[in-house]
């Protein structure tokens, strides 16, 4: 949601000062904006940067120009590698599952890509178990390029992929990049019961997650004081225990931090050495209990309840 062209790129700086080696973007963000600003970000520093985006989702109106198709891939990296401004991608991510496009004819297109240098590993975003499994499975028994990581969506609130997901990632050896730990703000410490509530480009955009009338909201409200209680005994802010949270699941490799300020930036990065006791663990699992979602539309880009059916292609009755 920051617009400060300036200030985003202090904050790519102050990160990568920090040691921060990772950085991931999507070509679907603010429209290749967001590709084109960490092109300039890492000008001179590109070697020091895992550099991480993803292919699927829409890049204007044209159906061509969207999707998990070997056209859109090969067409769509060669757009990414121009506006990042580099010759390779460490990772390339498939933002979400394409049913209209057969798996094995995905990973051909990002198996190719691979073998021309212009990708070095391939992953997945927003993907349940069972299409993990078929991904893999399909790279082995037709020779493609395997996929290294995931990237779901995981916090105190969202916990789903402990069901799973994650189960599955450690099993088979995948990398797992986590997204939203402070879930859009909640675990923040910002948002608290006797604070008004901040207007953000989030909050204006999804008021419905925000708003304090619907039970989940007020669920997460209610947990807000408990996690902040038990944060202040463990001696620590809000934000380091859901960044602390995310981190000790053996199975997750990396936490995304997404902050839309420099001073945000600044309070997450002094959170990168906390390492939760058991007993703080087992209080947040009395909270919140493993595998719970609070509110479904955090799961993801999906929000039906059955996994199976989260597309209306998936369901025989749609054409």
């Amino acid at each position: 949601g920051n617009r400060d062209d300036a200030e985003c790129l202090r904050m790519v700086n102050t990160a990568l000062d920090a040691g921060i080696n990772l950085v991931d973007t999507a070509d679907v963000y603010a429209g290749g904006e967001s590709e084109s600003l960490v092109g300039r970000a890492l000008k001179g520093r590109r070697d020091q940067v895992i550099l991480a985006t993803k292919v699927h989702g829409p890049m204007g109106d044209d159906v061509n120009r969207r999707g998990n198709s070997r056209r859109w891939i090969m067409r769509a990296c060669e757009e990414s590698l121009a506006r990042l401004q580099t010759d390779w991608i460490d990772l390339y991510q498939l933002h979400q599952p394409d049913p209209d496009t057969a798996i094995d004819d995905t990973l051909g297109a990002l198996s190719d890509l691979v073998h021309q240098g212009k990708v070095r590993c391939i992953g997945t975003s927003n993907f349940q178990a069972e299409e993990l499994v078929e991904a893999l499975w399909t790279a082995e028994r037709r020779g493609r390029e395997r996929i290294a990581s995931a990237q779901p969506p995981y916090s105190i609130f969202v916990r789903g992929v402990e069901t799973a997901v994650l189960p599955t990632c450690r099993r088979h050896g995948l990398g797992v990049i986590t997204y939203s730990p402070l879930n859009g703000g909640w675990l923040s410490g910002r948002i608290r019961r006797d604070r008004p509530l901040t207007a953000t480009g989030r909050t204006e955009h999804y008021p419905e997650r925000f708003d304090p009338a619907l039970p989940q909201n007020r669920r997460k409200l209610d947990a807000v004081e408990q996690l902040a209680e038990l944060a202040a005994e463990a001696g620590m802010p809000l934000l380091h225990l859901a960044l602390g949270f995310v981190t000790a699941h053996p199975a997750v490799s990396s936490a995304l931090l997404g902050p839309r300020t420099l001073d945000q930036l600044n309070e997450q990065l002094s959170a990168a050495d906390v390492r939760l006791e058991d007993s703080v663990l087992d209080c947040i699992d009395s909270i919140i209990p493993p595998g719970t979602v609070v509110d479904l539309p955090d799961s993801g880009y999906r929000a039906a309840p059955a996994p199976a059916v989260w597309h209306e292609r998936l369901i025989r009755r749609v054409m």
